[in-house]
């Protein structure tokens, strides 16, 4: 370089993955352009930042945000200038939200247009998944464009009937255009029918308020739909992701499912690593409505132990930003109520503190859930690891940093945080985007809206192109 450098990071202990080294790290024009061992002198830049003591990990990859989302007669109370200002102030540098058609009218091409509107006042970059609730003989089409325009994921969930479910025959045929499209289907799993029946006897009770919430949705429906998805996609030959999985059971099928030679993957959520469900027996139990529900302590625990075990591939946020008004409107019956928790700042000391200082595993387990196995599998180049070329999103991280959550100080645009008065370990000193320190000692420093959307590639494209670079390659 001719030139002095933007930003060199010195003296920090660099964790990817796959493995860790004392570096410097020299950022220029927005990407990492060398790595030099830390017993060589810092080099000259326009700015330096000294990380002694603390490691830099790559910028956290969140696959699962719900930005600015209607369902039904809720709208999540966020916009991207607000959710990306959040994962930014917990060193999440990309996010990765959903066009769910809002109702019949909007069709899956045009919800994910919209979203991609939406996202120029991001903070931080921006990928998309599609999502297609209904077939008709324009999806195929459709489809095709979204993967044109670099979305090359669909979600489709197997309950909510009446609004976001897709039908067998859908999920099905939708599989078989991603195996042509190269792309990735994205599982809500929860078997519809065994819930419907489930709500109705309890409300036939009189047991449906919010303190029910984890009776009405058992885990016996979340591991049923998940081994039916699983046959469909084996059967298509698709590539599998399934959300928030919060059972042991559920992650086990798809750990069996790929030791047989699927490409399945699951996904967990920060609350289902720590929270139970007596938490619905609490002062605040609308602090905890989602689906599917908090499990027993049991669940918890065993969940907890394939996370440290590597059978759970990533930890999303889920991240879907109602406040107390919202959640408090129909307490007295779950079939009302806007189900969703705010997460997007806390996921990374909350996966920290459960899988590093309570599973006992590594940094490099950490880093693998938190940002790496994110970006792999979702197929976005230069992301999720600090090597030569890559986007320069980087968190200088204190894993030794103990804070109580406060969900009122925090940025997420909501009044509370299902993790409320949590001592949580791991947080970010340091936050680095696209080159440029967004986070420090002093604040936050609003970049503005500089994200970039992120066109993605094909699921085996990406996976076959790190296959063949060593440097970046690990296993899923």
């Amino acid at each position: 370089m001719s030139r002095l450098p933007d930003l060199v990071i010195a003296n920090g202990t660099v964790v990817n993955s796959f493995g860790r080294q004392a570096a410097h790290v020299i950022v220029d024009g927005g990407r990492v352009a060398r790595l030099l061992d830390a017993s060589e002198p810092v080099p000259a830049a326009v700015r330096t930042v000294d990380a002694a003591g603390m490691l830099v990990i790559p910028g956290g990859v969140d696959g699962h945000c719900h930005v600015a989302q209607v369902t039904g007669r809720f709208r999540t109370l966020d916009d991207y200038a607000t959710t990306s200002t959040a994962a930014l102030w917990g060193g999440t540098t990309t996010i990765i939200d959903f066009g769910i058609p809002r109702d019949e009218q909007e069709t899956p091409l045009d919800a994910v247009l919209n979203k991609k509107r939406l996202a120029h006042e991001s903070r931080c970059d921006v990928a998309l998944h599609g999502s297609v609730i209904a077939w008709d003989e324009t999806v195929p089409w459709q489809l095709e464009q979204l993967a044109a325009e670099g979305v090359r994921s669909v979600k489709m969930y197997t309950t909510n009937r009446g609004s976001t479910m897709a039908d067998g025959d859908t999920i099905l045929k939708v599989m078989r255009e991603m195996v042509r499209l190269d792309g990735l289907t994205y599982i809500h799993a929860e078997h519809d029918p065994i819930i419907a029946d489930c709500v109705e006897q309890h409300a036939a009770d009189g047991r449906i308020g919010i303190e029910h919430l984890h009776r009405t949705r058992p885990e016996l429906a979340e591991e049923v739909s998940v081994k039916e998805t699983l046959a469909m996609a084996e059967y298509t030959g698709a590539p599998v992701y399934f959300v928030h999985q919060s059972t042991p059971g559920a992650v086990d099928l798809v750990t069996r499912a790929r030791g047989q030679g699927q490409e399945a993957y699951s996904e967990t959520c920060p609350h289902y690593l720590t929270l139970d469900d007596s938490v619905y027996g609490s002062t605040f139990p609308e602090w905890y409505a989602c689906c599917p529900p908090m499990r027993s302590a049991e669940t918890v625990a065993a969940l907890k132990d394939r996370l440290a075990a590597g059978s759970i591939h990533t930890v999303s946020s889920d991240h879907s930003c109602y406040d107390l008004s919202q959640k408090r409107g129909r307490t007295d019956d779950v079939r009302f109520m806007p189900h969703g928790l705010p997460g997007v700042e806390t996921r990374m000391p909350v996966t920290f503190t459960a899988l590093v200082t309570e599973a006992r595993g590594s940094v490099e387990d950490f880093v693998e859930v938190f940002s790496a196995g994110p970006a792999r599998i979702n197929a976005l180049p230069g992301k999720g690891a600090i090597v030569e070329g890559f986007d320069a999103d980087l968190v200088i991280f204190d894993p030794a940093a103990r804070r109580d959550v406060d969900g009122g100080a925090l940025h997420m645009g909501t009044d509370f945080s299902p993790f409320e008065g949590q001592t949580l370990n791991g947080w970010p000193a340091v936050v680095i985007a696209a080159g440029k320190v967004v986070l420090d000692a002093e604040g936050f420093h609003d970049p503005g809206p500089v994200g970039s959307f992120i066109a993605r590639k094909g699921f085996k494209e990406h996976r076959d192109a790190l296959s063949a670079s060593v440097s970046v390659s690990h296993p899923a």
